[in-house]
């Protein structure tokens, strides 16, 4: 199925397509060839998808896969950072308050195939890229915005990807043609189509229109109005030449991807937020820290400018470190302060116990806490390691986040410096719809921000407020008007 050399009735030039093919040559060189290999699969209990949302975890199995599970809906994903699962377990948990059974498929957890080859090797190079953007300024400015902006918004970008996407295909063997699937990143969606799928949809992040997205035979949905625009028309997905149209029916507006225990708790978590703040309780500040484990050092200096309002009892802290253990142990280090409040029992340390966060977080939710205090939750299991940040957002006052995924969250939200330049219209939107404030790339700033939040409680209840405006226009109901579709 060629969707290398027109994409969307956009006819491809050749050099384009020489290079894709060429690209594609260079993989099956580089780790081999399987397209003939016939892989199977098995769906299994896992402990923090199946008590969480019933869910699957599909697995490598010696055996065909005679039956899905009753009412299924597979979720194609990558773990590429943490965004792509964080969105789908938000589609996961609407799923199953939905009936569905909600099948994760992660197609860089085969390490055996070719797929999960290729994928990780892509996914080293952006982690890289990402890392060595927060440390070297000028490598971001020149190469790392450049290609996170301007880069993967090229038509001829989306071209390379679907020639090796095709590479993918072998996996999707014991999947019904029919069965409904949901990709929350690109290169699941054009596998499926590529496989036959006939009922997929390409659930596109962020909100700065790139050709990086696109799936042609897929429904792409997009959060926001600005997005429909862009993808709808392939706004300036190629500078030379103006482009046709994407069709109706391979576009969808939806709003935010949310999961359904967070959205349909907004209101009496907003509640309890304005409460806090009228009773003069900690402001509760929730830190997480990035899949790429990128901006340690931005963070560190946020967590010293808020160091002396937690000794003061005016703010309490959760930073949640996901899989990354080091970055916890460099705040240890750089920050003196924090052993102080180990050795006056103020802090403690989550590590690797999915029941005790869970129980924390469950507590918080209707706790009324007078003092500061400071919680760290670090997990081996990415899974744990991810979902952390979403039980604790509903406990949680204020988010600290750079604006990719979590910018559509309904918390109000500190956004700190960007990792890439397509993330900034996250923040963009969130500050428009009232939800959050616009990206602030300096730390020293982004620390007084956060003050702010604890002096002025008017910041707060404002972006409570909105929320709940936005919940009741059903900007945050993105998955429940997907899935209604099935």
């Amino acid at each position: 199925m060629d969707k290398t050399s027109s994409i969307f009735g956009n006819e491809i030039d050749r050099k384009t397509i020489r290079a894709a093919f060429k690209q594609q040559k260079k993989f099956l060189k580089k780790f081999g060839d399987d397209r003939n290999t016939e892989y199977h699969l098995a769906a299994v209990d896992h402990p923090v998808l199946t008590p969480a949302f019933g869910g699957k975890l599909l697995v490598l199995s010696e055996n065909p896969m005679e039956n899905l599970p009753e009412k299924p809906l597979i979720i194609g994903n990558i773990r590429m950072g943490f965004g792509h699962y964080r969105i789908s377990m938000a589609f996961a948990s609407v799923a199953h308050k939905m009936g569905f059974t909600p099948l994760w498929f992660d197609l860089n957890s085969f390490p055996e195939t070719l797929c999960t080859k290729i994928i990780s090797h892509q996914n080293d190079l952006y982690s890289l890229g990402s890392r060595l953007s927060q440390k070297f300024p000028l490598f971001n400015l020149l190469v790392w915005e450049k290609l996170n902006y301007e880069g993967f918004k090229k038509l001829t970008y989306n071209a390379k990807d679907q020639a090796v996407s095709e590479l993918m295909t072998p996996l999707f063997n014991d999947f019904p043609k029919n069965t409904p699937y949901i990709a929350t990143h690109v290169w699941p969606s054009q596998s499926a189509v590529h496989a036959g799928m006939t009922n997929v949809v390409n659930a596109i992040p962020d909100n700065w229109p790139m050709a990086l997205h696109l799936s042609e035979g897929a429904l792409h949905t997009v959060q926001t109005s600005s997005s429909y625009i862009g993808y709808k028309n392939l706004r300036g997905f190629d500078k030379k030449r103006l482009l046709k149209p994407m069709k109706d029916s391979d576009i969808l507006y939806t709003g935010h991807y949310i999961d359904a225990e967070m959205t349909d708790n907004i209101e009496e978590d907003c509640k309890k937020r304005m409460e806090r703040i009228e009773s003069g309780k900690p402001v509760r500040f929730l830190l997480t820290v990035g899949g790429a484990g990128a901006q340690g050092e931005f963070f560190a200096k946020i967590i010293k400018a808020l160091i002396s309002y937690i000794k003061e009892n005016k703010a309490s802290l959760y930073v949640n470190v996901g899989d990354y253990k080091g970055v916890w142990e460099k705040f240890l280090s750089s920050i003196p302060e924090l052993n102080d409040f180990i050795k006056k029992g103020r802090l403690t340390e989550h590590f690797d116990n999915w029941d005790d966060t869970k129980s924390f977080a469950e507590k918080e939710l209707n706790s009324d806490k007078n003092c500061g205090e400071i919680h760290a939750f670090w997990h081996k299991d990415i899974f744990s390691a991810v979902y952390a940040t979403n039980l604790l957002i509903r406990c949680s006052d204020v988010l600290v986040t750079k604006p990719s995924e979590l910018a559509f969250y309904p918390v109000p939200k500190l956004h700190i410096r960007r990792v890439g330049g397509h993330e900034m219209w996250g923040a963009i939107h969130s500050s428009e719809v009232g939800d959050g404030t616009p990206e602030i790339q300096d730390a020293e700033e982004a620390g007084l921000m956060a003050v702010r939040f604890i002096t002025d409680k008017n910041l707060l209840s404002s972006m409570c407020n909105s929320i709940i405006k936005n919940k009741n226009q059903g900007l945050y109901s993105g998955c429940n008007v997907i899935l209604e579709r099935f």
